[in-house]
């Protein structure tokens, strides 16, 4: 009985007392303080990324611009045969089924605006930017966090050049064009592909009836929001994951928690963007 009564009394106490309610203040508070101070390092690090991109774009460009190319080819053509693979699978899974329910059901004039919806404005951007960072913008984090961690960064700067114009302008400039470029061969191969299964599964579409449904829904501002998207998905990925590999001083056991830390930023930016976007799209 004594043994119940104390518990019961170290009970009413921790209730009493109301511990919980003051850890999860703290932890609310130290989440927000974090957030807070992530915005502000990354705001700070993309305005510096700008302003040294617009400054020096043509200072050591016999070094910088082929630095740009291999970045461009490392972020665009090697990511080329999967994005290729992920066009024929988009068009099988989405667009090829979306033709054939379509056509089930008699709403085949409401075809060419599903696909640029669904195809054009959303999934095409979003798979892209995915694969650009999985592939690309880990191994940043990773080049950059090992280069910091083993002084390559500070012996940089002791030859008097800046980190940000070598290590995060050609990274910047190469995935924002690799992404639009991704992009582009996404969603042609997608709505040929689509086509091409709608066409083994005998739905009664000739492709110029299908293409020009296309065209027709298609409209200028489809063309400008969808390059500046995909400029800014890639801009994003390469400052984030740069920000996360050079701004702070990591040790090697650091970086793998620096690299989940940047992949999970870049999405919620990227869907944060995506919403915006959409926001265009609704009011124009």
């Amino acid at each position: 009985m004594q043994r119940g009564s104390a518990s019961q009394i170290l009970r009413g106490r921790l209730l009493w007392q109301g511990p919980l309610p003051r850890s999860w203040v703290n932890f609310l508070g130290r989440k927000l303080l974090r957030f807070i101070l992530t915005v502000q390092g990354l705001g700070a690090f993309g305005l510096i990324t700008v302003a040294v991109l617009v400054t020096k774009f043509h200072v050591a460009r016999r070094v910088i611009h082929p630095l740009m190319l291999s970045q461009l080819a490392r972020a665009g053509v090697r990511l080329f045969p999967m994005i290729i693979f992920l066009a024929l699978a988009l068009g099988l899974l989405v667009i090829g089924q979306t033709v054939s329910l379509l056509t089930r059901v008699g709403a085949n004039n409401y075809l060419g605006t599903v696909m640029v919806t669904v195809v054009v404005r959303e999934l095409g951007p979003l798979i892209t930017a995915l694969v650009v960072l999985a592939r690309v913008g880990a191994a940043n984090v990773i080049d950059l966090g090992t280069a910091r961690a083993l002084g390559e960064v500070e012996a940089t700067e002791a030859l008097g050049i800046d980190p940000i114009q070598y290590f995060v302008v050609p990274r910047v400039v190469g995935m924002a064009l690799a992404t639009f470029a991704l992009t582009v061969y996404l969603i042609l191969g997608a709505l040929a592909s689509g086509y091409l299964w709608a066409f083994l599964q005998d739905v009664p579409l000739r492709p110029s009836d299908y293409f020009q449904q296309l065209a027709s829904a298609l409209q200028a501002i489809d063309f400008v929001t969808l390059a500046l998207k995909t400029c800014l998905f890639g801009t994003t990925i390469a400052v984030v994951t740069c920000y996360h590999g050079l701004a702070r001083p990591l040790n090697l056991e650091d970086v793998s928690a620096a690299t989940i830390r940047a992949v999970a930023q870049s999405v919620i930016i990227c869907i944060c963007l995506d919403a915006l976007f959409l926001l265009v799209y609704l009011v124009a």
